[in-house]
């Protein structure tokens, strides 16, 4: 068993080693510009982007030419949300997201409050789920963009996708969703379920960090962007800039690989999830679990220990990486804005914990979890640390 032993996979994953493999030669070998057109190395680096823009875009049910490249989820989040608000302002100026939004999402919002337009935060139930028919309420017909989450990357909880693309549809809005936490992990089918913008990322399905996809819907009608930046015609004139040929082919061997094993790996992993849960409840009285009981993504667990501050845990046993909420937003020495939505009190959020288990994660490594967990927390408890006093 490996020590430490690494529970953050919300953050990022560890890089496949067929992910690995698949990057390798195009470092190496076919090391071309993919937008060098007239000799072999920059046909040969083409030729590699266009089959990881089929993988990827197979893995969200998109169609090849619907995917463009980007940096991550962020930016993607960025040319989404800014690109749409900018280009179809002119029908109107509100935009609904929710509360519990990531911050590329929320901070994004506010940038775009700051140009005129208006932002609906709508709010979510004490399990983090977001209802339609408040979205339905908050649509005006000023209202051109609606953007939720398709996981929680605290609690998990995965939200009600295709009622909300139907909903959106059928009032003529777009439909943008942030599926970073959820793609590779839980089927999606984009046009299936009436999304026109899906943003993703490479690093969190054990692919390589600095390189994302946004999936635009095609078709009619048609969907207007606005690039963010200028400086070429790369990826349809939305995203200008050289492209990072071996980061995608990675991205697209992650895509491939995750496509073939989501069912058994989520299977696997929400075994070994609900092990984890069960053992520590056992062990710890007074342990909840922070999210939706059924609804929520298989390798999640979001745990709130009374009277044990989550710094606390964390520095009592560095042999376990786990954290006390996004990783976007550690430095912030504020509360989960998360788990604050859902209704929990500053020393229920102060004392909750965040395990994502992985595809390397193994049932020793749950079991000696456990275990540390555990036995760490009945010290602090019988210590008295509370939030209150750790600073």
């Amino acid at each position: 068993m490996n020590i430490p032993v690494y529970l953050d996979n919300h953050a990022t994953t560890r890089v496949d080693r067929r992910v690995i493999d698949a990057m390798i030669p195009l470092m190496e070998e076919t090391y071309g510009n993919a937008s060098s057109t007239q000799h072999e190395f920059g046909w040969r680096a083409e030729a590699s982007v266009a089959q990881a823009r089929r993988r990827v875009a197979a893995l969200v049910g998109a169609l090849p030419e619907e995917i463009i490249f980007t940096s991550g989820a962020t930016e993607s989040v960025n040319i989404a949300l800014k690109g749409a608000a900018r280009g179809h302002h002119a029908g109107g100026k509100r935009i609904i997201t929710s509360s519990t939004e990531h911050s590329a999402v929320l901070d994004t919002c506010v940038s775009l409050e700051r140009e005129g337009f208006e932002v609906i935060r709508v709010p979510v139930d004490r399990h983090g789920m977001v209802d339609p028919d408040d979205v339905l309420r908050a649509i005006t017909p000023g209202t051109i963009l609606v953007s939720i989450m398709t996981a929680n990357n605290e609690i998990g909880t995965i939200a009600p996708v295709s009622d909300l693309g139907a909903l959106c549809r059928e009032h003529g809005i777009l439909f943008h969703t942030d599926a970073t936490q959820a793609a590779g992990k839980v089927p999606i089918d984009m046009h299936a379920m009436q999304i026109d913008l899906l943003s993703f990322s490479a690093h969190k399905m054990y692919g390589p960090k600095g390189v994302g996809a946004l999936a635009i819907r095609g078709g009619r009608p048609k969907i207007r962007l606005m690039p963010l930046l200028d400086g070429g015609g790369h990826e349809n004139g939305i995203r200008p800039g050289t492209l990072n040929v071996p980061g995608i082919a990675g991205f697209g061997a992650a895509a491939e690989i995750a496509g073939a094993v989501m069912a058994d790996e989520s299977k696997r992993l929400a075994g070994l999830r609900d092990r984890l849960v069960g053992g520590i409840r056992d062990a710890v009285e007074g342990v909840n679990v922070n999210g939706h009981p059924t609804l929520r993504l298989p390798h999640n667990a979001n745990l709130y220990f009374p009277g044990a501050h989550a710094d606390a845990v964390m520095m009592a046993m560095k042999d376990i990486a786990v954290s006390s909420g996004s990783a976007c937003s550690s430095a912030s020495p504020e509360p989960s804005h998360v788990l604050r939505a859902i209704g929990l009190g500053r020393e229920e959020t102060l004392c909750s914990l965040r395990f994502g288990l992985g595809r390397f994660t193994t049932e020793e490594e749950i079991d000696y979890t456990i275990g540390r967990v555990s036995e760490t927390v009945r010290k602090i408890t019988a210590r008295g640390v509370h939030p209150q006093t750790v600073h």
